[in-house]
């Protein structure tokens, strides 16, 4: 049974028929949210950043939320396959004990925990991940607005269940309570003396939703990264975040689930727009949006989920190669399923170790599949996104 299924978008498709796949073509990676889910990917982490990736030059944009900028900065590190290493092991064998009386730890323990966690991943390696030579870091996170401004019981209860029902009938009118802001890494050496720098231009069109863009910088490295994981009642928001806006900031899966957004092909074309050929039918380096996912679907935002007309495909994903697990290879992991949260409540530690083990190990399969593609890669082996 194979592992690994790959879709593609139109544009993607033809790049493939035309030129094959190299390294030198991806110009994006997007890393979506979605917590334990994230973990499958690791083998295949590994493998494109430790491997494939290296072998070509270009410039590349990482997009991330929740676990997916977690997995994005990892891959700024030196050594990114020994920090996937690290981040796959402590994220398995984490355990947060509940106090008695609770099924789970309360938002002050967890969000203590994460950033510990982060504390230990990430210290003495923010110099080198921001000022990478190739890779160009862009965290999402979202900021709530007038009664989501501040955290509280009762204001953050009432504002995301005002955020859902806006939601339901419109995602864009969401942004009266909560607006995208993107943390980017400085876009040019900072010199002695010079100041912070500007942020790196983002990758995608911005004007699908509200948005800020914001500089990702030593003095906030921590508290964004806390801020994109923050899920709203089961972590703590982070306030006030250094160089940004006021106000309370959350998960950014909230705002962007899966990354469904207009991406415009990468740090190397950031002026040239969509498509994958230049004028002469040639191949562009860096046009293609290179997607390692758990499933096919690209949900745009986290409360998009119960509505499934927003689940297909559009033409902001037309350049985009998605890599995912197949729904067959998923029924064989253990509970037949992904890792997920509802597994912290299900199962016993030692379980949910075991379960989570071996489900990662059984992903290198998919990683396998992806490089033996690669020698020959094959348009008609991708099904339509």
């Amino acid at each position: 049974m194979r592992a690994l299924q790959l879709y593609a978008g139109p544009a993607a498709r033809r790049h493939v028929e035309q030129h094959g796949l190299q390294a030198a073509d991806v110009g994006v990676v997007p890393a979506a949210a979605g917590g334990p889910k994230g973990l499958i990917l690791g083998p295949l982490d590994r493998f494109i950043f430790g491997d494939w990736l290296a072998r070509s030059t270009q410039a590349v944009d990482l997009v991330g939320a929740s676990i997916g900028a977690w997995r994005m900065a990892t891959a700024c590190m030196e050594q990114p396959v020994a920090g996937f290493e690290m981040l796959e092991e402590g994220y398995i064998h984490g355990d947060m004990k509940a106090p008695p009386g609770r099924k789970l730890p309360p938002p002050s323990q967890v969000s203590a925990t994460f950033a510990a966690n982060l504390r230990t991943m990430f210290e003495g390696r923010i110099p080198a991940i921001l000022a990478h030579p190739r890779y160009r870091l862009h965290v999402v996170t979202s900021r709530g607005r007038h009664v989501l401004a501040r955290e509280g019981r009762w204001r953050t209860a009432a504002g995301y269940l005002g955020a859902a029902l806006t939601n339901a009938a419109s995602r864009r009118a969401m942004g009266a309570w909560l607006e995208r802001v993107v943390f980017s890494v400085p876009g040019t050496p900072v010199a002695p003396g010079a100041g912070h720098g500007q942020p790196s231009p983002l990758p995608f069109d911005t004007r699908d939703y509200r948005t800020r863009h914001a500089l990702l910088s030593q003095d906030n490295f921590y508290d964004v990264l806390q801020a994109s994981g923050s899920i709203p009642f089961m972590l703590k928001a982070v306030h006030d975040i250094s160089g940004a806006p006021r106000g309370a900031y959350w998960d950014g899966g909230i705002t962007d689930y899966h990354l469904h957004l207009a991406y415009k092909g990468g740090a190397s074309l950031s002026s040239e727009g969509n498509g994958v050929d230049d004028a002469n039918g040639g191949s562009r380096a860096g046009a293609l949006v290179l997607y390692p996912h758990f499933q096919k679907e690209v949900v745009p935002g986290w409360l998009d989920k119960p509505w499934k007309r927003r689940h297909g495909a559009s033409s902001a994903l037309d350049n985009m190669l998605l890599l995912a697990p197949n729904p067959e290879w998923i029924a064989s992991l253990p509970n037949a399923k992904l890792p997920d949260r509802k597994d912290f409540q299900t199962l016993t530690h030692p379980e949910r170790v075991k379960a989570w083990s071996v489900s990662v190990s059984a992903a290198r399969q998919m990683a396998d599949e992806f490089a033996r593609w690669l020698e020959k890669p094959d348009p008609d082996g991708l099904k339509a996104l």
